[in-house]
């Protein structure tokens, strides 16, 4: 699969997450809750990993006018990371929860959609079929082997 398919289908994947949330965010029960945020962190913890390990990486490559947004994502990982801890140890009763919440999926769905439509197109085009291709696969292989927590997150990057 194509590096930039198997991103895409990631975020896929998390919007759908974030959409069964906002079903239960007023009704849904704090197990509901913490279910499902448990699983919207895991999923955006392996995605940044592999992102920030093998996909910018040969975007700035391979793409050097891709440098800026490459850097920008970076910098939104790390916010997400951080909004992703505070979650982790927050109760889904706190007065503070869904706010948090609704933040990390508003500054995740801005994320997606400047990927989608700026960064995606042009290492695209930089890239090429094949190579997108090869880094689909190294990305599919180091999924399985990535972190889910998000402070392990920066130190399985060094």
């Amino acid at each position: 699969m194509d590096g930039i398919v198997l991103l895409k289908e990631d975020h896929k994947q998390v919007k759908r997450l974030f959409r069964e949330f906002e079903k239960v965010k007023d009704k849904g029960t704090a197990a509901a809750k913490r279910k499902l945020v448990d699983q919207i962190r895991s999923e955006l913890v392996a995605h940044s990993f592999i992102e920030e390990t093998i996909f910018y990486p040969a975007a700035r490559r391979q793409a050097p006018d891709s440098n800026d947004d490459v850097l920008e994502s970076v910098e939104e990982h790390h916010v997400v990371a951080w909004l992703l801890s505070e979650l982790e140890s927050l109760s889904p009763k706190d007065e503070t929860f869904d706010a948090k919440v609704t933040v990390l999926i508003e500054n995740v769905r801005h994320h997606i959609e400047e990927e989608e439509s700026e960064l995606f197109p042009e290492v695209r085009k930089a890239l090429g079929r094949s190579r997108l291709v090869e880094t689909g696969e190294q990305m599919a292989a180091a999924k399985s082997k990535a972190p889910t927590d998000p402070l392990a997150l920066a130190s399985a990057k060094s």
